[in-house]
């Protein structure tokens, strides 16, 4: 079933969360600046969450890069910065108390599982709803397979293992703001999901979910690869009996001349903030935001205050692209 529309009677909050595995590029810029302004003309709260679960690729040197960027752009922040380094005894009372009976220890190798997938090829492809057309054939292409569930009756121990969660086996959808209905059954599309890893590392599907809930976030403004995992963090927020986002908007990514996602994983350039206002109108103009002719001279807080009365989603209404970076 379709989750039900309404109007959220909670104060409006949005969130901007990096990962601080390498500086700002303009790709996660360009949601900076897209969130902010859209949380800040609904008059609501603006929240920075650093997202530095993965402690063997974030860096401190990162985040406090990623902190000077968006305060020398005029993107400041409502109340404090969550870290979610700080929130690992959370996630791990909720996977004990709320998900130990949907969770089980997985001992797979990597090239155990590689083995068992060459022997039984095709067995275990993802299935892709049609519409998430909005996501690139590599992208579907590229999803990993179906794990098999050859660990799915081992039983908890102390024994150092990744705790696999098992995602419902159900058709569920949710109204994208800019993308329109989606649709996915996370069981076929995604499978047992590792949410903790051997190292005890948190993973990315679980601890965002976790701190949306926690947050009361209302509006979720973020780049459109994450839209896979959309129906199944509502499953988690579901499962964990945490509120969930009223409101949805998953917004076109940049791409470099290859035509790939701008990311940090493709050598993105870092943000030069030499020239604050001359940035800020850039995204904006990648954006399709209105321009005022005198914008480019004005302050980071002048052009700020005049996107946000002039924001409008309808340019990035069923897009996939802001087109390519020359940066």
């Amino acid at each position: 079933m379709a989750r039900a529309l309404h109007q959220s009677l909670r104060p409006v909050i949005g969130r901007f969360a990096p990962s601080p595995t390498g500086m700002l590029h303009l790709g996660s810029l360009t949601t900076a600046v897209a969130s902010f302004c859209h949380i800040k003309s609904l008059g609501g709260q603006w929240l920075l969450r650093i997202e530095d679960v993965d402690f063997e690729r974030c860096k401190s040197k990162y985040t406090q890069s990623i902190l000077d960027d968006l305060e020398n752009l005029g993107l400041t922040w409502d109340q404090s910065v969550t870290y979610q380094s700080d929130r690992l005894d959370i996630y791990n009372a909720i996977i004990q108390d709320k998900l130990k009976t949907l969770t089980y220890p997985c001992q797979c190798s990597r090239k155990q599982l590689q083995d068992f997938y060459d022997s039984h090829p095709h067995a275990f492809t993802p299935v892709i709803d049609s519409s998430m057309a909005c996501l690139s054939q590599t992208e579907s292409l590229n999803a990993p397979p179906i794990y098999p569930r050859l660990c799915l009756h081992q039983a908890h121990d102390e024994i150092c293992s990744k705790i696999r969660l098992q995602l419902p086996d159900v058709m569920s959808g949710f109204f994208d703001g800019l993308q329109g209905m989606i649709w996915d059954n996370p069981a076929k599309s995604l499978g047992d999901v590792v949410i903790k890893r051997q190292n005890n590392m948190i993973n990315y599907i679980l601890s965002c979910a976790i701190d949306d809930g926690l947050q009361n976030i209302t509006h979720v403004m973020r780049g459109l690869d994450i839209l896979p995992m959309t129906i199944a963090q509502l499953s988690i927020l579901a499962m964990c009996q945490l509120p969930t986002p009223d409101y949805f908007y998953h917004l076109p990514l940049l791409h470099n001349p290859d035509g790939q996602k701008l990311s940090k994983q493709n050598l993105a350039k870092p943000i030069h903030g030499e020239k604050p206002s001359q940035l800020l109108t850039h995204c904006l103009t990648l954006l399709g935001q209105p321009i005022a002719h005198d914008m480019a001279s004005g302050t980071p807080s002048e052009i700020l205050a005049f996107a946000i009365s002039n924001w409008t989603n309808t340019p990035l209404k069923n897009k996939t692209s802001l087109g390519i970076s020359k940066y």
